[in-house]
């Protein structure tokens, strides 16, 4: 019988051990490969959102929930800015481009962004996949996400709710347009539902005919927030600390704000790092306490193997080919129970936030870990493979 053979006898022997041992072994680099992968989705989509955004300025507040609001549309917004204030920021000339938006409304869970459609777009390379941009007030462009979990397509009229969680207040009388739906980019954008500006402010000032009243109301407009690409490096030094100098606007780096969020989010990493290392040393002790039970059960077929003429060498080789196989089906496990638990993950995500996580589910470098298996089997089983290869045949015939 070749090596092959005598280690799939022996796992046939001992299947129930050899799978509580993939099972643990599988779990540790399930949990390994969630923690990297789920990391490293987090960072890509976060510099994807933040893309081309230099500098986010609202209201004075938390600056990191004004990012999360305005930059990647996962919390609520901390108030609005004058629109004259914002306006004349805008035109300082250390700012290359300056995007505003409004904040304040959804349709099913998505939100209704007021802004400069034209120069929003542009901030991600976002195309018209179908029909155009909307060039007036009650028109709207859909993202790529928005048209399978709500039906809309170019043509369809749909009605606001207040509020930026589904469920709220519907604003009736104000019916939006979709003029078109937004190409894939990968971005916050694919989730977002974008309208003039004047949408917003029409759907909440409602219709007023009197011109004096309408002059008060434009003058009293305000903004969520403006989006700010700087003009060169410089205006990152200057621009903020004048800002941040004002009684009613704040300015918020994406970058700053993310790095601040991932430490807000290290400890409770660095928890689920450690259980997976526990669970990584639970395995490494029951492989090796598996192995060295098995291997002194099967002491006088080894001899018998040494007698039929098989070296240290080749017990040796025997050995650590079953703890491989063993390492070759905790990684098996590992995949799948990782590809499970982020696709549930995912599915959460899109069905609750409605955010579309795609980088949790395509394959990266951080998937290799679950090759980590194989060399911790074949390290957990080495010892007493090796004390066991080395016994000699008369000293196990004499304990006979």
């Amino acid at each position: 019988m070749n090596l092959l053979s005598l280690a799939l006898a022996h796992i046939r022997y001992t299947l129930s051990a050899f799978i509580a041992n993939a099972f643990l072994l599988g779990l540790a680099v399930a949990s390994i490969v969630f923690l990297a992968v789920t990391a490293d989705a987090l960072d890509q989509r976060a510099r994807a959102d933040a893309q081309g955004i230099d500098l986010v300025v609202g209201p004075k507040g938390s600056p990191l929930q004004l990012v999360l609001a305005a930059l990647y549309h996962i919390d609520v917004s901390p108030g609005n800015i004058p629109k004259t204030q914002a306006d004349q920021l805008a035109k300082n000339p250390m700012i290359a481009k300056a995007v505003p938006i409004n904040l304040g409304d959804n349709y099913r869970g998505f939100r209704i962004v007021g802004t400069d459609t034209k120069a929003f777009t542009e901030l991600y390379g976002a195309l018209a996949a179908a029909g155009n941009l909307p060039l007036k007030a009650m028109q709207a462009v859909i993202g790529s996400q928005v048209p399978a979990r709500t039906g809309l397509t170019v043509g369809s009229r749909f009605v606001g709710a207040h509020g930026l969680a589904e469920g709220g207040p519907e604003h009736k009388e104000d019916v939006y347009t979709v003029t078109g739906i937004l190409a894939p980019t990968g971005t916050v954008m694919d989730r977002l539902i974008l309208t003039p500006l004047e949408s917003v402010w029409l759907v909440h000032e409602g219709e007023v005919s009197d011109m004096a009243e309408r002059k008060i109301l434009e003058a009293e407009r305000e903004y969520s927030a403006l989006l700010i690409r700087y003009r060169s490096p410089i205006a990152a030094a200057i621009l903020p600390r004048n800002i941040n100098a004002s009684d009613k606007l704040q300015a918020a780096s994406p970058a700053v704000e993310s790095a601040r969020l991932f430490s807000l989010l290290e400890p409770a990493l660095l928890l689920m790092k450690a259980f997976a290392m526990l669970l990584f040393g639970a395995a490494l002790i029951s492989i090796g306490l598996a192995t060295t039970v098995s291997l002194r059960e099967r002491r006088m077929d080894a001899a018998i193997l040494r007698l039929m003429g098989a070296s240290k060498a080749k017990l040796l080789r025997q050995y650590a080919l079953e703890a491989a196989m063993l390492g070759s089906a905790g990684a098996i496990m590992g995949l799948l129970i990782s590809i499970l638990a982020l696709h549930a993950t995912a599915a959460w995500l899109a069905a609750g936030p409605k955010i579309v996580m795609t980088e949790l589910i395509l394959p990266n470098a951080a998937w290799q870990l679950v090759l980590l298996a194989l060399p911790v089997s074949v390290l957990a089983a080495a010892w007493p493979a090796f004390k066991a290869a080395q016994v000699e045949v008369a000293t196990l015939l004499a304990e006979r």
